[in-house]
């Protein structure tokens, strides 16, 4: 089993923490993170974009010239796609990119992420994480202590909003609970910042 240092919020090294080996201690699969992270992206595109076909441009209902006898090319409409103005072709249209992988990938996905985490040394482990209000002054101290100057992922069990919206400041940090934690959200970030209970949570669900 990896085992890692647990640390307080003043940056002090309380003890070590045993991680389950098939969660934390895996050989990242690194095709199957780069399909996660793909379809994450995918997910995320808005799929907005639109051009307008010859039917919807205004103007060209009129026949241009007569069919025959001009020495010209027959037109229909000056709205055809030939034409400065006209329809566009098999253009873009609103659509949405979103797709599902197997579950199992997905799983091994976010194994391989954490893993990577772990073997990178990029993990750190809080003993808890609690403020008594709202200060981004406080999240920075925490990261001051822990020695965190990139970006980071912090991980709480449950949705605390004092340290959520002290995080929410803090350029190049992001907060979310131990049941929003995503591939993405994990490579990305330099650092991930986890409480111990988050840990056992995602254990849990993982195992």
């Amino acid at each position: 089993m990896p085992k890692v240092a647990l640390f307080n919020q003043s940056g002090s090294q309380v003890g070590d923490i045993e991680l389950v080996e098939s969660i934390f201690g895996l050989e990242p699969n690194k095709a199957v993170l780069h399909d996660a992270i793909v379809m994450q992206q995918a997910s995320l595109r808005q799929g907005t974009h639109k051009t307008k076909g010859r039917s919807e441009v205004r103007g060209g209902g009129r026949k241009p010239w007569r069919q025959k006898g001009t020495g010209r090319a027959r037109q229909g409409t000056i709205r055809a796609p030939q034409w400065v103005g006209g329809g566009v072709v098999f253009g873009p249209t609103p659509r949405s990119y979103s797709y599902k992988l197997p579950k199992k990938v997905r799983r091994l996905a976010i194994k391989s992420a954490l893993s990577s985490k772990v073997k990178a040394a990029e993990i750190v482990v809080l003993e808890d994480l609690k403020f008594d209000s709202i200060k981004t002054k406080d999240m920075v101290n925490v990261l001051a202590a822990l020695s965190v100057d990139s970006k980071a992922l912090v991980v709480t069990a449950n949705y605390d909003e004092k340290v959520a919206l002290s995080a929410r400041n803090i350029p190049g940090v992001t907060f979310v609970t131990a049941e929003g934690v995503n591939v993405l959200d994990v490579i990305k970030h330099d650092k991930l910042i986890i409480t111990k209970e988050a840990v056992e949570k995602v254990e849990e669900v993982l195992a």
